[in-house]
């Protein structure tokens, strides 16, 4: 089989290759860009999960970033299990072609205890006394330690959180690169996540801001190619999704809740979801939400309901999930998706000062939903990098402390994804300089697994 490398460029499209991005820009006109019309819900976790099995989430299980886990009455993201996908990937498929095929994962999710040879991902460490280190999981298991010793501990605070910059997608490509020169692999995926950041805070529209950040995933995909192609290696560059302008957060929970539908538990002076006790909440995903009617008796009014909410453009049922490859028992009985210039927060509280703490901390397992504001520090505090340099001198101390300086505030975002692109110019894309395997200008998601076996195949 053929080398090949897919990089996946998160938020990358058509529109923004351009002067700010030189490298790519030149790289592309030798090749050819196909368009991706991407699944539902157009997120990291459902899309990639289709380009490696091929599948729809109907088939391989991930119906989003996260979901109701019905059976323990709890919403969980970012699970990180490659025993949730319910589909042969595609490094088994290659392998059963040709036994002498070897694949290296480099941060593409569901990336602990999967079947390729070489993988790495984000994994914290979580302290006894509340804090939490930058760490990284790697297989084989001796790989984290060679790698973090040439280049520093992975740094987890860049890959998400207000801090996030260029050092995440930076480390994971030098690490990809250290990988291949210490276990040479035949098809290489590389996570590359640096424009989610800013296109969600400022949106595609602000030049001065994205400017940069294309300029900087530009010289990160530069050095990655340059060094793949003078091994004899095909490159693929590819996105997720495009990021659009938003302007109006959809608070679906609390539309719920002042309906009657869903329930809360107080503790500590904090509100939670009590999803198992509800008889109808919504975990969000960006522009789409899985909505849980667990008395089947109010689901026709649950949908009349929402569709009846300014900025929500469709609620589907049976019959549409079908249409639209999410009918799957991990799949909300409803499911709603925002118009072009909206988005849901998973926010469930009526009043601000019963929010639970964890809403104004950077904790994405704790939040029964997507929250973008954690990509921001709340403006309203007063002298904040003093505070924050007040709570991790607590850190250094070996104090606990609560670094509780996230916004509730949803309008602050501005870019946001899930649905469907209006265009092909906002939309995901697929780059190859093997022409002659991209048959089409557009393609479905699942076709990529195609793709890239064609390219494995491209003796």
């Amino acid at each position: 089989m053929k080398k090949t490398l897919v990089i996946n460029v998160v938020g990358l499209t058509h529109s923004l290759i351009g002067e700010n991005m030189p490298f790519l820009s030149q790289w592309t006109k030798a090749g050819k860009v196909t368009y991706i019309k991407p699944a539902l819900p157009a997120v990291t976790c459902s899309v990639q999960t289709c380009y490696v099995t091929g599948k729809w989430p109907s088939e391989h299980g991930i119906v989003g970033n996260g979901w109701y886990f019905r059976d323990e009455c709890e919403v969980k993201f970012w699970r990180q299990s490659n025993k949730l996908i319910t589909a042969p990937k595609i490094w088994d498929v290659a392998k059963e072609m040709d036994p002498t095929f070897s694949c290296s994962n480099m941060f593409w999710w569901y990336n602990m205890y999967l079947t390729a040879d070489t993988s790495a991902t984000p994994r914290p460490i979580y302290a006894a006394d509340g804090k939490k280190f930058s760490d990284c999981y790697t297989y084989p298991a001796e790989l984290r330690n060679i790698l973090q010793s040439k280049l520093g501990t992975f740094p987890l605070f860049d890959f998400w959180g207000p801090k996030t910059s260029i050092k995440s997608s930076d480390w994971i490509a030098k690490a990809a690169m250290e990988v291949e020169k210490l276990r040479p692999s035949t098809l290489t995926l590389i996570y590359l996540p640096h424009l989610d950041y800013d296109l969600q805070r400022v949106g595609p529209d602000d030049a001065s801001v994205v400017a940069k950040n294309l300029q900087e995933i530009d010289k990160v995909c530069e050095d990655l190619i340059t060094f793949y192609e003078a091994r004899d290696t095909q490159v693929i560059v590819l996105s997720e999704y495009g990021i659009t302008n938003v302007s109006q957060p959809i608070d679906i929970n609390r539309v719920l809740r002042q309906h009657g539908y869903l329930e809360v538990r107080e503790e500590q002076g904090g509100e939670l979801l009590d999803a198992g006790a509800s008889a109808a909440f919504a975990v969000v995903d960006h522009q789409l939400a899985h909505v849980y009617v667990n008395d089947l008796s109010k689901l026709e009014e649950v949908k009349k309901l929402l569709e009846s909410v300014p900025g929500i453009e469709s609620v589907f049922g049976e019959e549409d999930k079908v249409k639209h490859h999410l009918n799957h028992p991990r799949s909300g009985e409803l499911i709603a998706v925002a118009d072009a210039k909206s988005w849901f927060t998973y926010y469930y509280w009526l009043d601000e000062n019963k929010a639970p703490d964890f809403a104004r901390t950077v904790d994405i397992h704790r939040k029964p939903g997507y929250d973008p504001a954690e990509l921001f520090v709340d403006p309203k505090i007063k002298a904040i990098k003093l505070k924050v340099m007040l709570k991790l001198l607590k850190k250094k101390l070996g104090f606990r402390y609560l670094l509780d300086v996230i916004p509730l505030d949803a309008t602050l975002v501005k870019g946001s994804h899930g649905r469907y692109p209006d265009t092909d110019q906002e939309g995901p894309l697929l780059i190859s300089k093997q022409s002659n395997l991209l048959s089409k200008n557009n393609i479905e998601a699942v076709e990529v697994f195609d793709i890239i076996l064609d390219h494995l195949k491209n003796e």
